[in-house]
């Protein structure tokens, strides 16, 4: 399978121009399409302009629950004005005898979700799109509709209370394949061992300076700031501070061998809107084994992906 990619290149790339020769090809061929949605009648029927000629997609054909985890009227809806994947059933005539392409977006899923129980392997990095965030994790399209799941404590190193914290419905991102559970048909994704080690993401600091924050915990005996995704330092406990809060903090020291950075709380600031940026370190590839921690840590962090 090629690197970093979705499903199968060919088989996302729309001919040049949509004739009716090429839809019969396709057709004939189960070839994977894409178009976008142009809109969804009151039954549920998603309409599609492919360079001309007209084509449909039942409700019934629209989604897989068993692939996609979308049994939701949303889950039809949210097509319109959105790239669809999906495999031309037949070729038919309208009431006044123009062509009509009849689509199915459910037989793309369940082609696609074959191709990957096959071919996908644990650490194969992926280029994934959000589709839904809750407080237990965060839902990704890998290809065509299918969705693995990306649990909570798999997406970033510095603990958050929701997906919603690190992500943005729509989102591209990248996420390394975990798990492949074949007989549940079920795949499931990590995304913190892309983000970088803690040298990786600690030698971006230096004690002595001030930098930015938020607090991910508050504890008794301090609180967890986070500086980047993959890192956290524990400062001082302070009686004004919550989760959430953005914070400057003065670094006092970093550890290596004990992975601790110490923080000094120095003033809350202006809450911003935005999620912060990730910074990949590993962009594609296969991970066999990854560990967090420095060399001659006290403690050992790593993940190590193994196929089922």
């Amino acid at each position: 399978m090629p690197e970093n990619k979705q499903f199968p290149p060919e088989g996302l790339r729309p001919p040049t121009a949509y004739t009716i020769d090429t839809l019969k090809a396709a057709a004939d061929s189960g070839e994977i399409l894409e178009a976008i949605t142009q809109r969804c009648g009151a039954d549920h029927t998603l309409h599609f302009s492919l360079d001309g000629i007209a084509a449909r997609m039942p409700r019934e054909e629209a989604v897989a629950p068993w692939i996609s985890g979308a049994t939701r009227e949303i889950a039809v809806l949210s097509r319109v004005g959105r790239p669809t994947c999906f495999v031309v059933s037949s070729l038919q005539s309208d009431a006044k005898g123009a062509p009509l392409a009849l689509l199915s977006r459910r037989a793309a899923q369940e082609t696609a979700m074959e191709f990957f129980l096959e071919h996908l392997e644990p650490g194969m990095v992926l280029t994934c799109r959000v589709v839904r965030l809750e407080s237990f994790g965060a839902f990704l399209d890998i290809g065509c509709g299918v969705v693995a799941m990306l649990p909570i404590e798999h997406i970033s190193v510095s603990r958050i209370q929701h997906s919603n914290q690190r992500f943005q419905e729509g989102q591209k991102i990248l996420a390394a394949v975990y798990r492949i559970d074949p007989e549940n048909r079920r795949i499931t994704m990590s995304h913190r061992e892309l983000l970088g080690t803690w040298m990786e993401n600690a030698s971006r600091f230096q004690p002595g300076e001030t930098v930015r924050g938020i607090v991910r915990s508050v504890k008794p005996y301090g609180s967890f700031i986070e500086l980047s995704p993959n890192l956290s330092g524990l400062a001082d406990s302070r009686e004004d501070l919550e989760v959430g809060d953005e914070v400057s903090v003065f670094i006092k020291n970093i550890r290596p061998e004990r992975m601790k950075v110490k923080l000094q709380v120095i003033e809350k600031l202006p809450l911003t809107e935005s999620i912060p940026p990730l910074a990949y370190q590993i962009t594609d590839g296969k991970l066999d084994r990854w560990t967090y921690s420095p060399p001659g840590c006290e403690k050992v962090v790593e993940t190590v992906f193994t196929a089922p």
